[in-house]
């Protein structure tokens, strides 16, 4: 049995996904505006704005000295004038809302066993934390979802600075669990961020395997979790 001390987790399609696809939130908000676009044009042009916005300000702009909530505004604004909508006045009330709107519960949902997960985790004397590439939403979020009761810290990389995979975001979940590398491991979906990333602090990790995934040859079967309720044999067998 793998002697650990410490767990962390991401978040995002680990622990909780979004209800609906970006495109119908946005659509569904636009509507109440009385503005008509269709979910696939903003589900398309979402990406390439959050992708532009991404390599212009990582991490929320953090370094350059942005909010995250003007971050977000700035995405929002650029996908619906991407799909031809350019009314200014409009695009701020509907980005305002939908950044208000994504630290409500009703958006996300949990992922199935995350609950039941998390609560035999706990039960089992784990100290628990998250490490998330997250605005500083997050923290009302897993509230909302009932979910941060279980966690001793949350860490976000708006909050921290960096985003995974920078060693920088695990070694401060470490310094926090009070722990050294080889008694914690993480779980997440990416094979980059999240497995191989903490691996190159000296924590263990685990992928979460998820539909539509491709398979990722240097990641031992293992590792590997079908779904979260695999983690306690995969802890015990280890």
């Amino acid at each position: 049995m793998l002697r650990l001390r410490l767990l962390t987790w991401d978040v995002k399609d680990t622990l909780l996904r979004l209800r609906q696809p970006v495109g119908l939130i946005y659509a569904a908000e636009a509507q109440a505006h009385g503005v008509q676009v269709q979910p696939e044009a903003l589900s398309q042009s979402f990406q390439a704005a959050y992708g532009a916005q991404s390599r212009r300000f990582p991490n929320y702009g953090r370094a350059e000295g942005l909010s995250s909530r003007q971050w977000w505004v700035d995405v929002v604004k650029e996908t619906f004038r991407l799909t031809g909508v350019h009314e200014d006045t409009v695009l701020t009330l509907i980005a305002e809302n939908l950044y208000r709107d994504y630290c409500s519960a009703r958006n996300w949902e949990l992922l199935p066993e995350a609950s039941e997960t998390l609560s035999w985790c706990h039960q089992h004397g784990f100290r628990m934390g998250v490490v998330s590439n997250f605005d500083n939403r997050l923290e009302s979020i897993l509230v909302q979802s009932n979910l941060r009761h279980h966690f001793h810290f949350v860490l976000t990389s708006e909050a921290v600075g960096v985003a995974k995979p920078d060693p920088k975001i695990f070694k401060a979940a470490l310094r926090l669990g009070g722990v050294l590398p080889e008694q914690a491991a993480h779980i997440g979906d990416d094979y980059s961020k999240d497995y191989r990333a903490a691996r190159e602090v000296g924590m263990h990790s685990f992928l979460l395997h998820t539909p539509g995934q491709s398979t990722q040859p240097e990641v031992p079967p293992g590792h590997i979790l079908p779904t979260l309720s695999h983690l306690l044999a995969v802890i015990e067998k280890g």
